[in-house]
């Protein structure tokens, strides 16, 4: 989709704020603190160490930061920059948490047959790049949050809004069960409802486009039922049914279902992607007793207009249609997880604030984005009534990687320095366009 922005250009005074706050960008700050959070260990659930140096960080930066704990092992960093009352509060929010352990025993070998260097904790410097686990999402994330929000501040640009910088824990799409079932936005719901607002937010993700629709998601599991038996056992012998076999069956017609469901459920900027991730059955130390239970796994993305009431209604009459097709099927299947996708009208503010800044840095018009399926913080975030808008940096993907961290997703772990300094402009501008203006000048009537 081609969006189009409101012509609406800086004023000499905030054209002036803004090349002065771009002038403090500094690449060597803006690696050393990617490194510097990337080395410090964050899993989903246990980001406590990395949000307290953040926080750290921000109040040495001229920012008042605080840490929020949420867990005993998880907690929240919220740092600010106060301006005079008469603007809107911006927040810019990223993650902290990784989706890996970093833990062999638990990673290996379903990352992959051994633990690369993009998958480790442990940060390395090369050239313009910071290696490590999480050093592209999320730590170079909040590390070009935080750093925009500091030229600001170092510029002296006075504010009539607030500068919320926000980072928080269990943001990764999975669920710690080892550490208080952490995960899927816990952080930023614990943030939003215990005394953190804004009137506007800016997520910061891979791909530099702007997007004001969120993806949601739902996790499905459907369960196969056999009898357990015996290897020696036999095909055909009554007493004996397979729920491994049956649950291939099932597999391949999922497949077949997901293969298309991106096509029928777009949205304007969304086509949701759907996979068949992870499958369980039996012992896996004693194979000679065939289990009487196979477990799939799926998660569906999923569009804004989407309910989670909706998405069930149509995998059960899926599901239904599966079982039906033979005769040696049993299955029941559950919901295990929602999370609802949302939107933001594109001509609120910060969507077109964002525009204007995407074109001042690009000097074209906005082209349109490419269509979305990844879900992040983001459709909870805006569920949760605030107004937000996704900006982000080429995906190290799409450059040239180094060869030996190019198979798969990998830790999402190679941030290059330089891709980020364009969008970090990207981020001054919006701040510059939303928190030099009045309430009103932004369209909020209402507290002024």
């Amino acid at each position: 989709m081609s969006l189009r922005s409101t012509p609406l250009p800086l004023s000499p005074g905030q054209q002036g704020y803004y090349e002065a706050a771009c002038a403090k960008i500094d690449a060597d700050r803006l690696q050393q603190l990617t490194f510097e959070l990337t080395d410090i260990h964050s899993p989903t659930g246990a980001e406590e160490l990395a949000s307290r140096y953040l926080t750290g960080y921000m109040n040495e930066s001229g920012l008042s930061a605080q840490y929020q704990p949420v867990s005993a092992t998880s907690g929240n960093c919220i740092g600010r920059l106060v301006g005079d009352g008469s603007g809107p509060t911006v927040m810019l929010y990223a993650p902290i948490d990784t989706h890996l352990d970093a833990d062999p025993a638990i990673d290996v070998p379903w990352a992959g047959p051994c633990l690369r260097a993009d998958m480790l904790p442990t940060a390395e410097i090369r050239d313009d790049m910071v290696l490590g686990l999480g050093a592209s999402n999320p730590k170079s994330m909040i590390a070009t949050l935080t750093e925009a929000a500091r030229c600001v501040k170092a510029a002296g640009v006075p504010l009539k809004g607030d500068i919320l910088v926000a980072s928080c824990g269990g943001g990764m799409p999975w669920i710690s069960t080892q550490r208080a079932r952490t995960g899927i936005s816990s952080g930023v719901m614990h943030m939003l409802s215990h005394g953190v607002t804004a009137d506007f937010g800016v997520i910061f993700k891979p791909w530099d486009e702007v997007y004001f629709e969120h993806p949601g998601m739902v996790w499905f599991k459907v369960t196969t039922w056999g009898s357990m038996g015996y290897a020696g056992i036999p095909r055909g012998v009554p007493e004996f049914r397979s729920s491994i076999v049956p649950g291939a069956r099932v597999i391949l017609d999922l497949e077949e279902w997901l293969s298309s469901y991106p096509d029928t459920h777009m949205s304007t900027q969304i086509k949701p992607e759907g996979w068949v991730s992870a499958v369980r059955g039996g012992w896996v130390d004693k194979p000679a007793f065939p289990s009487a239970a196979c477990e799939i796994y799926l998660d569906v993305r999923t569009n804004p207009d989407q309910t989670m009431a909706e998405i069930e209604a149509e995998f059960n009459s899926v599901m239904r249609t599966i079982v039906s097709r033979y005769d040696d099927v049993e299955a029941t299947w559950e919901t295990i997880v929602t999370c609802k996708g949302s939107r933001t009208d594109p001509s609120n503010w910060i969507v077109q604030s964002a525009l204007r800044g995407w074109e001042s840095v690009h000097e074209r018009t906005y082209p349109g984005a490419e269509m979305l399926s990844g879900q992040t913080d983001a459709a909870t975030i805006c569920q949760m009534g605030l107004p937000l808008v996704r900006i982000g940096y080429p995906w190290v993907g799409d450059k040239d990687m180094p060869k030996e961290f190019s198979d798969g997703l990998g830790g999402m772990g190679v941030a290059v320095i330089s891709d980020l300094i364009a969008p970090m402009r990207h981020l001054i501008y919006i701040l510059i366009d939303s928190c030099t203006r009045t309430r009103k000048e932004v369209g909020i009537e209402h507290g002024t």
